[in-house]
């Protein structure tokens, strides 16, 4: 099983890569992301797995024979993840032994001369998609989201009929989902204030960002058939951190009788480093639990083992800094912090859910589990929230307030895992700045 706690999560555990033992690290051995890099003008990329602050070059690896016996092999030489994801879990979790032999402390002085000629400093290579993302789909599977947005627009009928019986989702714009550290310009659209007799075309006024966490998609199925949820996890590939960037404005117009559209498709922004299951086995923890009174699952969205560990424990945070906090030297400050167990549907769920009618899931495809908030105001994880729709701005610490995002801001994604007994894995950061609308002359 990917969620099988085995020597690589030992918390001993040490790399003869020393930046990988620094406290701070995002990418200890017990983590091992992985991503795609380019290291110039070529545009020629490489499969990597991330290790302190050094990139192992996969392919080269496989070149050195370092890899040689494993399935994984063919697949480090590939441009991007898709063939990785597309390995069963058995061949990945292989592949994660091996990167363990090569990189933990007391390796042979001779493989470890073999090893670092593959190793590349981080800050020496520009980060790419790690996966062609052929689908992606958003889910909204936090209920603590969905009730406070559903009691801004429908105060009188909140939450829907339909959320706690099936995993809310619609389908997004895969063309524009970019790397972290792209720029996102603010977009234009058609709104509708609410003492207007029409709607008017212009720049988004109420610009967000969605903190969530976003999912890969490994083997997946053909068209036709359906993963049940007791082979769901074979399924997970691993995790990132997504922001559903959102145009408040246009999407409070759009929304009805179809949902999100415009709103949503401009920009899409996701970290770089793939955090896997495998190394996510230490952090699972039981699904939501559910209030009482609440309906069940339907038995094809239920199993023993999804109950019992079908969650994972990751906090998320979103930081910001204007253009004006830049100006001044002051930091990005933490808006809230949210955890991934606080949503109501497991992922499980969700790649059950979405295949149950017979739609094809594929290596590479891209589930978001939607804006991850709680029950805490400190916990909300868009603007909408926090400021509850414009009415309770925040105070930053250069004095401005925000309501919502102004032309210059960069919001900042971070998530990691924390347990005793384990070491901290995280998943690095997704980065974006909001440029100025561009508009025709």
């Amino acid at each position: 099983m990917s969620h099988q706690i085995d020597r690589t999560h030992d918390r001993e555990l040490t790399s003869w890569v020393a930046s990988a033992g620094q406290p701070d690290t995002d990418f200890p051995i017990q983590n091992l992301p992985f991503g795609v890099f380019q290291r110039d003008d070529s545009g020629k990329t490489h499969v990597g797995v991330a290790i302190g602050d050094q990139i192992l070059d996969l392919h080269s690896c496989e070149e050195a024979g370092l890899l040689e016996g494993l399935a994984a092999a063919s697949a480090s030489r590939a441009s991007n993840l898709n063939a990785m994801m597309a390995l069963s879990a058995s061949d990945r979790q292989e592949l994660r032994q091996r990167l363990v032999e090569l990189l933990q402390e007391g390796t042979a002085p001779g493989r470890i001369r073999s090893v670092s000629k593959a190793l590349v400093p981080m800050k020496e290579v520009e980060l790419r998609l790690p996966a062609s993302i052929g689908d992606y789909t958003d889910f909204y599977a936090s209920v603590f989201h969905a009730t406070n947005v559903g009691s801004m627009f429908r105060p009188d009928n909140p939450l829907l009929p339909n959320y706690k019986h099936i995993p809310i989702g619609y389908h997004g714009r895969a063309s524009s989902i970019v790397v972290s550290g792209s720029q996102v310009r603010r977009p234009c659209g058609q709104t509708k204030a609410d003492d207007a007799e029409a709607p008017t075309f212009g720049p988004s006024k109420l610009l967000d960002y969605e903190m969530e966490v976003g999912i890969f998609v490994g083997p997946g199925n053909e068209q036709g058939s359906t993963i049940p949820i007791d082979q769901a996890e074979d399924h997970i590939f691993g995790l990132c951190l997504v922001n559903d960037w959102s145009a408040r404005d246009l999407q409070k117009w759009e929304y009805q009788p179809l949902g999100p559209f415009l709103a949503k498709s401009f920009s899409t922004s996701i970290s770089p480093w793939v955090v896997t299951a495998e190394a996510l086995a230490p952090f699972r923890s039981t699904a939501f639990d559910r209030p009482e009174g609440d309906p069940q699952p339907l038995p094809h969205l239920s199993s023993e083992e999804n109950l019992s560990s079908g969650g994972f424990d990751v906090s998320v945070e979103v930081w910001l800094q204007s253009e004006q906090m830049r100006a001044e030297g002051i930091e990005p400050v933490r808006l809230s912090r949210g955890r991934f167990t606080d949503l109501y549907w497991t992922v499980a769920q969700m790649i059950t859910h979405h295949s149950s009618n017979g739609c094809n899931m594929r290596p590479g495809d891209l589930l978001a589990s939607g804006t991850v908030s709680g029950q805490a105001k400190d916990t909300r994880g868009c603007l909408l929230e926090l400021t509850w729709r414009g009415s309770e701005p925040l105070e930053l610490p250069s004095g401005e307030q925000r309501r919502f995002l102004a032309d210059g801001d960069e919001v900042i994604l971070r998530g990691y895992c924390e347990r005793e007994g384990f070491a901290r894995i995280g998943f690095g950061e997704c980065r974006g700045q909001v440029l100025p609308a561009k508009q025709e002359t």
